[in-house]
């Protein structure tokens, strides 16, 4: 038996999320975005089924990189449209007890302390279930709709994502003491004005002088997601991240990655179990191999090649609509480093086989089988690489959660991989087994008052 593992279910607030021209599959409900009861109902699902959160992608821009324009994307649905995530946790939260909420945000759009005071109050309204998955941005549409004529080069993002990140814990970690509100009636005081600081920062990016607005919610710092697979990302995950996020079709070359990162996060005075690490991956099952398989080439037949491309165009930085240049604009690319360096190098196909390699999946495998036998390579995957858990992306909604619910988690339950109850507590606390603030070897533990 293996140690438990995690999972997260892998959505969007939009219609094409991971599998595109799959909104067009006749039990598809992904086209019902807008409505909060598709998202309560899904919460409910995904609770029953003990997942550990619902993972929350998002991206600010449009992708426009596949043939010099948008209209694929548009015309396709290929993440666009697409609602804000943040608005549709408290309902969610409001009708589940323990299911946690990672929320992806792009810091390169976000002033810091309005950004504090949202976390901290989504932090509030889930009683401590929220997850923040840091991310910079790769599309220079979402640059251009911020005012910019292109994103910042790759490695100042993360330059830039540092010193947000110390803002942020000043706020979240040391505005507040944790005595700093009293609610005392009698006495007319709400807050002592004596343990409430003001963070200062004069910085290369940022200034800031101003007191948090918010008062301490139950984990004061989100949960902290990262996925950055670049030199420079997988250094300031392993300085800040929780839970990080990997791709990738092979577990020899995933336990490469996990082994670098936790080598990395012991250098930054971190312990190797500091990290919880989650990979992508599609589980297509039913009760049977052969009525999971059948319902695979079901959902192959609506995959959409160009929507696939335009996806992989927008985070390669590069046009897949000219194959014959893709391999040469990749190695110069601003957007996904991963992404453009298995381009840059032939690892991945620059042409249209792109699209029926990503189209269902992501990027990441798709394993399709039975209940045992998505449950062994599941084990297989998380043992090989040092897995902690998946991130698992939908090919229909909610039909790929229902099946999962129903088949995969009671056969993980079998055998020992899988929680059948949840345990009490914030987000951090289910994750990690102690208390919901982060530990004492994070960074953010240093802005912390006596």
């Amino acid at each position: 038996m293996g140690k438990e593992l995690r999972l997260n279910a892998f959505a969007m607030n939009c219609v094409g999320h991971q599998a595109q021209g799959l909104w067009r599959h006749p039990r598809d409900t992904s086209a019902d975005y807008r409505s909060l009861d598709h998202w309560v109902e899904l919460a409910k699902l995904l609770e029953r089924g003990k997942f550990d959160a619902l993972f929350l992608a998002d991206v600010l821009g449009v992708y426009d990189v596949y043939g010099g324009s948008p209209d694929t994307a548009l015309r396709e649905a290929v993440q666009a449209p697409v609602n804000d995530p943040l608005l549709i946790i408290p309902p969610m939260a409001h009708a589940t007890e323990h299911l946690g909420f990672a929320v992806t945000c792009n810091l390169s759009q976000e002033p810091p302390l309005p950004f504090a005071r949202r976390m901290s109050t989504l932090d509030h309204l889930t009683d401590g279930r929220i997850g923040w998955n840091v991310v910079t941005g790769y599309l220079d549409s979402g640059a251009k709709g911020a005012g910019r004529d292109k994103q910042v080069s790759h490695d100042v993002r993360y330059d830039i994502a540092q010193e947000f990140m110390e803002i942020q814990y000043g706020l979240w970690e040391g505005s507040w003491e944790d005595g700093a509100v009293r609610r005392d009636r009698a006495a007319g005081v709400f807050t002592d004005p004596a343990r409430v600081h003001r963070v200062t920062h004069q910085g290369e990016y940022f200034r800031i002088d101003s007191v948090h607005l918010c008062e301490p919610s139950p984990q004061r710092t989100p949960v902290i997601y990262q996925a950055g697979s670049s030199a420079k990302g997988t250094a300031f995950a392993a300085r800040h991240a929780e839970c990080v996020f990997i791709g990738g079709n092979t577990p020899s070359k995933m336990a490469e990655d996990v082994a670098k990162l936790r080598d990395l996060a012991v250098e930054f005075g971190r312990a190797r179990s500091d990290i919880l690490v989650f990979a992508l991956a599609t589980v297509v099952t039913a009760a049977t191999d052969e009525e999971a398989e059948a319902k695979f080439v079901d959902y192959q037949g609506y995959v959409s090649e160009t929507g696939t491309l335009a996806l992989m165009s927008g985070w390669a930085g590069v046009d897949l609509s000219k194959p014959d240049q893709a391999k040469a604009g990749a190695a110069s690319s601003n957007a996904i480093q991963s992404v453009a360096a298995s381009i840059a190098s032939g690892s991945a196909p620059a042409g249209r086989r792109v699209g029926r390699k990503v189209g269902l999946g992501g990027g990441g495998p798709a394993i399709v089988g039975g209940p045992k036998r998505v449950a062994d390579e599941l084990e297989a995957w998380a043992e090989e690489a040092d897995l902690d858990g998946f991130n698992l992306a939908y090919a229909v909604m909610p039909e790929t959660f229902a099946d999962i619910v129903e088949h995969l988690v009671p056969e993980l339950q079998r055998r020992g991989l899988f929680k059948r109850s949840y345990s009490p507590g914030a987000y951090r606390e289910k994750l990690f087994g102690a208390g919901p603030r982060l530990g004492d070897h994070h960074p953010a533990a240093r802005y912390r008052r006596p």
